[in-house]
């Protein structure tokens, strides 16, 4: 099972699983594809359809309790088929999540136990600096290691102002201009996910994920289809969430292009992402400044001088606002579940026959 990513640390987890008799008869297996309530899970002993055993579904609360691609289980094979029953998750070590698309708030699950989150943008009309910076706080609160990819290098005549409008957001973070027609820069990438790494492509339809993806593999193991020549948007390529083995030894979570991107409690990430406004606001002279009309005020100073951009400050105010949004929704949302949940409890205990003494 190394080809596909597991080491020590996953047979730790698993050691520590089997101190519990009910995984006796299980082994290990990672998911990769998710149906709609079935998984793709490989093994040492092959590829099983699973589905997730009863007790598992009762204890499931919320979306992140079910399995995803990435994902190391328990399975237990079932006589006679090749099919399994998940019985367990083992601890993740990353998890990037986004809330799902359009007005219901629910978090969905992208990518997990990925070292590597690979944020692709193209080179073009489709370039956005304030979409990359929504990705980017989405990555530090993973548990991943962001890495900017900037495709299509190949029909860019200056990609240097679209790396210093990279550079300005991403502090510290890795950025590569490639080519999956060329093949410039593609060694670098594959450089990275050596000894069983596995990362994950993220970005918006038509930046050339699945381009990149048969660029990394050396092969043609996802559909592509051209972007519009008029606005240099693409269609959506890949459909499903799909585990990728690469022949060089890494793997690869390829995942849907994401028209919009909506951040799912990631406020710790701000002060990551924006360490430059933070930096800014540290030197006001009142510490309870709101960065209005205040005397002192650092962030209202840097925006007149210029040395803090206002569309900057303003994505800042405006992703900010976003994730308290959010976390009011959430915290409504479970104090909903929780009522509910004791509801069902309090009428299945009022069903049950009274014992006589």
């Amino acid at each position: 099972m190394n080809e596909f990513g597991w080491n020590e640390n996953w047979s730790t987890k698993w050691d520590e699983l089997q101190t519990n008799d009910k995984f006796e008869n299980c082994i290990p297996g990672r998911v990769i594809l998710e149906h709609k309530h079935m998984y793709r899970v490989i093994t040492e002993s092959g590829e099983w359809l699973a589905t997730c055993s009863g007790a598992f579904q009762h204890a499931a609360a919320e979306r992140r309790d079910y399995p995803a691609v990435g994902d190391w289980v328990a399975i237990e094979k079932m006589a006679g088929e090749d099919k399994g029953i998940i019985h367990s998750i083992l601890p993740r070590t990353s998890l990037f999540s986004r809330k799902v698309a359009g007005t219901t708030t629910a978090e969905q699950i992208v990518a997990v136990n990925v070292d590597i989150i690979f944020l692709v943008t193209s080179l073009n009309q489709d370039f956005n600096v304030r979409r990359l910076e929504r990705y980017l706080l989405a990555a530090y609160d993973s548990g991943a290691s962001p890495v900017i990819v900037l495709t299509k290098k190949d029909v860019c005549e200056d990609p240097l102002p679209y790396i210093e409008e990279a550079e300005s957001i991403a502090f510290g973070v890795p950025i590569y201009a490639v080519s999956s027609v060329t093949g410039e820069g593609i060694d670098d990438l594959q450089k990275m996910l050596t000894g069983g790494k596995t990362a994950a492509l993220l970005g918006s339809s038509g930046v050339g994920k699945s381009s990149l993806t048969n660029a990394l593999s050396g092969i043609e193991v996802m559909a592509v289809q051209n972007i519009r020549e008029d606005d240099a948007k693409g269609r959506h390529t890949t459909t499903h969430r799909e585990l990728i083995k690469l022949p060089f030894g890494g793997l690869m979570i390829d995942t849907p292009g994401m028209r919009e991107f909506q951040l799912w409690d990631n406020s710790e990430s701000l002060d990551v992402g924006f360490k430059d406004v933070d930096e800014i606001a540290d030197r006001c002279r009142f510490r309870d400044c709101e960065h209005g009309n205040e005397p002192g005020c650092a962030v209202q100073q840097a925006l007149a001088d210029g040395t803090l951009a206002e569309d900057r400050y303003n994505s800042y105010l405006k992703l900010k606002k976003e994730l308290a949004f959010i976390e009011r929704k959430t915290d409504a949302a479970a104090q909903r579940a929780e009522r509910n949940k004791w509801k069902q409890l309090t009428k299945e205990a009022k069903k049950r026959p009274v014992k006589k003494r």
